[in-house]
Order: structure tokens, then sequence, then C-alpha cells
């Protein structure tokens, strides 16, 4: 292996990806050879959405990350967020919030007095044998209307 293409250092998280966090200065050719063997590990290991956040200082290594296919998400003051879908499943990475409109229901089965509860696929609870009432949120591009239901 090119001594240059060590891996990049990053997180999992919860949803099968990683953040990767550049911190220390970093010539932009060894940054390209490391982060092509990241995303080669990466994939091999079934990672989806890759994020690599750059502090300012750090803005010559954007345009290499968007020759390997990273786009813009989101930028602060101190920083530039960058992410990649490296799966072959559909992209799910999140548009940058402004807002977020968070949903939760309380189901009752009148009959029975059931209260629905449910465990989560995905997340910081997924296989942590949790119990919750159903909860998330609204995608972007959802429309809110009202439908008078039966009592």
């Amino acid at each position: 292996m090119d001594a240059r293409a060590v891996l990049l250092i990053g997180e999992t998280d919860n949803y099968d990806g990683v953040t990767v966090t550049m911190e220390e200065p970093m010539d932009a050719e060894v940054f390209t050879a490391r982060l092509r063997a990241s995303l080669s590990h990466w994939r091999q290991e079934g990672k989806k959405g890759i994020w690599i956040k750059l502090p300012l200082g750090l803005a010559n290594l954007v345009e290499p990350a968007v020759s390997e296919g990273f786009r813009y998400h989101h930028a602060e003051p101190e920083y530039l967020m960058l992410v990649s879908w490296i799966s072959n499943t559909p992209d799910t990475i999140p548009a940058n919030a402004s807002h977020i409109v968070g949903v939760g229901a309380l189901v009752l089965n009148k009959n029975t007095r059931e209260v629905l509860v449910v465990q989560e696929k995905s997340g910081y609870f997924k296989d942590k044998n949790v119990w919750k009432l159903p909860t998330g949120v609204v995608n972007e591009d959802f429309h809110v209307f009202h439908t008078k239901m039966d009592t």
C-alpha cells in the first residue's frame, strides 16, 4: 500500500456512516490517497454516508474531496461539512436542517386498553431491546394535511 494511503480516522455513527473530523494540515495529494483508501475500506465494511468536517484552515482539501464524489452539506463559521453516499442503496442523508418537525403518537386500542409500542430499526436504540412510543421526523417534502377519522 502507498505510504500516503493510510486510512483517515473516522467515528462510526448509529446509521452505518462515518464522520471524519480533519484537524491537522495535510497536503492535497496525501489527503486524496488516504481518502480513496478509506472509501474503499468503508465500502467493504458496508458503510453508507460519509461526512467530512473541514475547518476553515483546511479549505485546500475541498477540491480533492469533491473530485472523489463529496458534496457540500452545510457550513458554519468555523467549518464546512461535506458528505458522500457510498452505498448502492438510496441516499438517505438528510438535507441541512433549518428546522426539524418531530412527530410522535400515542395509539390506544379502546376495546382492550392496549398501547402500541415499537422498537427502533436504526438510531440510538437499535438492537437495545427498548420498547417506546412511535416517534420520528417529517421529511422535508412531506405535506401535512388533516383527515377526519372515525371515532
